[in-house]
């Protein structure tokens, strides 16, 4: 399976327009399913499953095989499917357990994303890996090598810097 992939990948960077769709069918029902995750509506998953595959023809030639295509394709979904939530006003970045950090989406959410900025390193990752990315606590704490009781506290301590932080700023 790597091996054909990776000729895949190979004829697809060559311009081989058959070997593109093939890497379409292959991977765009999973692209599909993560960006709907994300997304809530079939339109905006659609719409950003489209995208994700127009930056990916665009991006393969950078690919560097020291990662899984897969795992590559992944990443490129997750960011297309949060791009466009930040560009939509009715939707939320933050699960429903987090509405309560935000008002008014416009305004509101550039500034969270400049809060975010500032947590300290860990609770800004374990913030953004859980509430943004849909991780939960047992794979955040194998990413970041700590423990799970840490990533969710790390989590706990990054919402309640930023509602302080939102709460000041009104």
């Amino acid at each position: 399976m790597q091996r054909h992939e990776n000729v895949l990948i190979q004829q697809v960077i060559a311009g081989d327009q058959t070997a593109y769709e093939q890497l379409y069918k292959q991977y765009s029902a999973r692209v599909y399913a993560i960006c709907l995750r994300l997304l809530a509506t079939r339109a905006k998953a659609e719409e950003a499953t489209q995208e994700t595959f127009v930056q990916i023809w665009q991006q393969l030639p950078h690919f560097r095989a020291d990662s899984q295509f897969s795992t590559w394709l992944h990443r490129i979904a997750v960011n297309t499917a949060i791009d466009s939530w930040r560009q939509d006003k009715f939707a939320r970045l933050l699960d429903e357990a987090d509405l309560d950090l935000i008002a008014e989406p416009a305004q509101e959410l550039q500034l969270l994303d400049k809060l975010i900025l500032k947590l300290p390193k860990q609770a800004r990752a374990v913030f953004v890996l859980f509430a943004i990315e849909g991780y939960q606590h047992q794979e955040i704490a194998k990413l970041l090598q700590i423990a799970e009781g840490s990533s969710k506290a790390q989590y706990h301590r990054a919402r309640q810097l930023l509602q302080e932080w939102l709460n000041a700023a009104e």
